[in-house]
């Protein structure tokens, strides 16, 4: 009986939701009908948070791969890749008014020539 309610436990589903309390409580419960004795609760109490935690970070780790498989089937543009877009954008505008004001400077030095020949 206590293996296989060990078993079902520490492999049952909804592990990660059972709360520390209510581990404790049915750690307690089996201490009491003499199904496991003081060290053997203590023992399955640390066994199943241990399985708890690494239930939980398995769920999380499902979860986060398929927000990312779902972002990237719905080709939704990461904050990153925009940051670097709008630094390369504002790289060509400096450009652009770069040549632009150098275009308007040759303009100027070129008016002059163009009142003396007429």
């Amino acid at each position: 009986m206590k293996d296989t309610l060990k078993k079902v436990g520490l492999f049952g589903i909804g592990l990660w939701a059972l709360t520390e309390d209510k581990i404790n409580e049915l750690s307690k419960e089996l201490i009491d009908s003499g199904e496991m004795n003081k060290e053997e609760g203590k023992k399955f109490v640390k066994e199943v948070l241990e399985e708890q935690k690494k239930q939980k970070e398995d769920i999380e780790k499902k979860i986060n791969s398929k927000v990312q498989e779902t972002f990237k089937r719905a080709d939704v543009v990461k904050k990153e890749d925009l940051k670097i877009l709008k630094e390369q954008m504002q790289q060509i505008q400096d450009k652009l008014d770069e040549l632009i004001g150098e275009k308007k400077k040759e303009a100027k030095k070129e008016e002059p020539k163009k009142e003396e020949e007429e």
